[in-house]
């Protein structure tokens, strides 16, 4: 088959050309969804969102259910970190916001047609374990009173291992969950005072070693390159550990160093950033470490090990990319819950409104929390399966595209298919009559063959606001 011949062909020769990488290095979204999330619109509220959760299984079929749940709260603040997040040690801070998000879960619930089946569930955030037990409890109690959570389905929740102890963990097993992502950044202490994040060896290992006690399925473990005093012996160092301590899954993101948009970053001293040749050669470094111990580039800035279901998704060509990063469940629907956090149901995505006051504000007023969001057009939905079949699988069948969205791809993509040409002529990636497959030179900047088919920053071309591809 044509599709899993170049993928396993191109894990063994992932090719890292500094030269190109400088060349193609622009600033891209991250592609969890099409549109992006900027592009969302506030005409977009909560009685649209409440239109669709309720035309959801009309003539009786729906999809499996996802559901995703943002816990805002951490203890500490990591000074590289750009999610959406409240510093507290004060539970009574989360005890309000868990009886606030059980109404949100009681009123989507309550919109929603279709089957409550949940074949996939996240906590994310902040920090989901800033949780106590019982909250953990309850939050998880809320779930079941109005979803049926399926046997052997994906249920994963993100853990600070600084704060979680065995007793957690056998919890969290309790509770359902079988999947876990572990934070890590980088084991150096230097690095690690620079981003005020301290976390030993041992914290980590006891929770991984308590998770595979416990019977949890998957380990991820999250790495940053870039961060301020990473050199490249420093993190040659923490790749060790990490491969010691042998996780599933690792995610290596690059450091988007942007104080004028996220505060705590204005904490991290210029002066201590490694210089972009040194994140490069860091990067380089990493890949082909974890490469030549037998993990698989699964794309972006993501590996797993062979074995892996998101390794086996990808050779059978099901493997799909969602707002908690790569998946296994192609065609789920999402519900979100809590601040900030975003969901899609059919053809639209929505977003939360961002701060407590408002999120509490709104549920008082018994509506939902709808901040924005976009119903997809059919053009949307186009360049959305083809930014998908991109940044999941490195290649695109033409017809396919052709059959599904009744087009003629070299009338309709003309713009685009010269765009690509620069592209073709370095080496990324070859474009025939019947597929556009990126080549092993191609795969770290498969985000900047993807910009091409976006149609909003081909509108807009300011490319600004967003992080760099590398």
């Amino acid at each position: 088959m044509h599709s899993s011949d170049t993928t396993m062909t191109s894990q063994k020769d992932l090719v890292f050309d500094q030269q190109l990488i400088r060349r193609f290095d622009i600033n891209g979204p991250r592609y969890t969804s099409y549109p992006t999330a900027d592009r969302f619109v506030e005409a977009f509220d909560a009685r649209a969102l409440r239109d669709w959760l309720a035309q959801r299984g009309v003539g009786g079929v729906s999809k499996p259910l996802s559901l995703y749940f943002h816990i805002p709260f951490c203890n500490t603040i990591c000074y590289y970190c750009a999610c959406n997040k409240i510093i507290t040690k004060d539970h009574a801070r989360s005890a309000k916001y868990l009886k606030y998000l059980d109404k949100e879960i009681e009123m989507q619930a309550a919109a929603l047609g279709g089957s409550h089946q949940v074949t996939q569930l996240h906590l994310g955030g902040g920090t989901p374990t800033f949780l106590s037990h019982d909250e953990l409890r309850q939050l998880m109690d809320s779930v079941r009173q109005r979803f049926t959570l399926v046997p052997n389905g994906e249920y994963s929740i993100e853990v600070d291992p600084r704060k979680v102890d065995f007793d957690t963990v056998k919890l969290l097993a309790d509770l359902g969950f079988n999947r876990m992502s572990v934070g890590v950044q980088d084991f150096n202490e230097e690095v690690q005072e620079a981003v005020n994040r301290i976390q030993s060896y041992d914290e980590t290992k006891l929770v991984i070693d308590a998770a595979r006690a416990t019977g949890f399925k998957s380990i991820s473990m999250d790495l940053i390159y870039g961060l301020p005093r990473q050199n490249i012996i420093s993190f040659n160092r923490t790749l060790e550990q990490v491969l010691e301590l042998s996780p599933d899954r690792i995610s290596l993101y690059s450091y988007a160093h942007l104080p004028g948009l996220f505060k705590p970053q204005r904490r991290i001293a210029i002066n201590d950033m490694p210089t972009s040749d040194t994140k490069l050669q860091i990067l380089q470094l990493a890949i082909r470490r974890l490469t030549e111990a037998g993990y698989v580039y699964i794309g972006m800035d993501h590996f797993a090990k062979p074995d892996d279901e998101l390794t086996i998704a990808q050779r059978q060509g099901r493997l799909h990319r969602n707002f908690q990063g790569y998946s296994t469940q192609a065609e789920c629907d999402l519900l979100a819950f809590g601040v900030s956090a975003i969901g899609k149901i059919g053809p639209v995505y929505s977003q939360n409104v961002k701060t407590l006051d408002e999120y509490y504000d709104v549920l008082d007023r018994d509506e939902l929390p709808v901040l924005r969001g976009i119903e997809l057009t059919a053009d949307d939905l186009l360049r959305r399966s083809i930014i998908q079949a991109l940044m999941c699988h490195f290649e695109l069948s033409i017809d396919s595209i052709e059959i599904a969205h009744l087009i003629k791809f070299d009338e309709y993509f003309a713009e685009e298919l010269e765009d690509l040409k620069a592209m073709e002529e370095a080496g990324l990636l070859k474009v025939s009559d019947k597929w556009i497959s990126v080549l092993p030179p191609g795969r770290l900047l498969v985000r900047g063959i993807a910009m091409v088919f976006d149609r909003y920053l081909r509108a807009d071309r300011e490319r600004a606001r967003y992080s760099k591809v590398i």
